[in-house]
């Protein structure tokens, strides 16, 4: 759960300038309650990740108990890391063309969110975050893969739930002052950190399953000896 969180909270930079424009139009009505708004319209899209999760999980439980493709789903997550990191550093824009397969879904769906504005409510808020979780994302479809390699789908639903949650602080925050946290957040230092974080924990998931065992195995070598 912990690295899901993780992944929403280094995506901070990609999520404002996905959701940022959203989240500042909600903060910004002359509602009151309009802090809530945010809120409400980042949970709904916490649900809509959860859902996914739980369905990826299932599909991809199924695929590693009937059709071993553990290692491949594995290896599809652990790519898919790598290259949001190289697309948050701005390095290769390969997802660029993964964001625009999920487009096909987002024209039906977005009509639904538009008709939705302006938000008035906290219900519209929540409605707005189910239909806007499905934007077309490279962080979620990242998100999505290693979801996919969750032990069960209830698992897969508490991961993505776990990456909506990173993913709050940046869009909620961003949302209230968009000037100069998005700029922060957005800044190219902080964006290539958390892009090489990403990266290296690509890596580590491509490789942990070689390397486990060796460690493993050092580490019982050294406690016989």
């Amino acid at each position: 759960m912990a690295v899901m969180f993780g992944i929403g909270l280094l995506g901070a930079g990609h999520c404002i300038g996905m959701c940022g424009g959203i989240a500042s139009a909600l903060s910004s009505t002359s509602n009151k309650s309009s802090p809530g708004l945010v809120l409400a319209y980042s949970c709904g899209r916490i649900f809509t990740y959860a859902g996914a999760g739980g369905v990826v999980a299932s599909l991809g439980y199924a695929s590693s108990s009937y059709l071993a493709l553990a290692p491949i789903l594995r290896g599809i997550a652990g790519l898919l890391l790598i290259s949001m990191g190289l697309y948050l550093a701005g390095w290769w824009r390969g997802l660029i063309w993964l964001e625009k397969g999920g487009s096909l879904l987002w024209r039906r769906l977005q009509p639904l969110g538009q008709g939705l504005l302006p938000v008035r409510s906290v219900r519209a808020a929540l409605m707005l975050g189910l239909v806007w979780g499905w934007l077309p994302c490279g962080l979620v479809y990242t998100a999505l893969a290693y979801a996919a390699t969750a032990t069960t789908p209830l698992v897969g639903m508490a991961q993505m739930a776990a990456f909506g949650l990173g993913t709050m602080p940046a869009i909620v925050l961003g949302g209230m002052s968009m000037g100069k946290f998005a700029q922060v957040l957005q800044g190219n230092n902080l964006r290539r950190m958390f892009a090489l974080l990403l990266i290296t924990y690509g890596i580590w998931t491509l490789l942990a399953p070689v390397l486990m065992p060796l460690l493993t195995s050092t580490s019982a070598a050294h406690q016989f000896h």
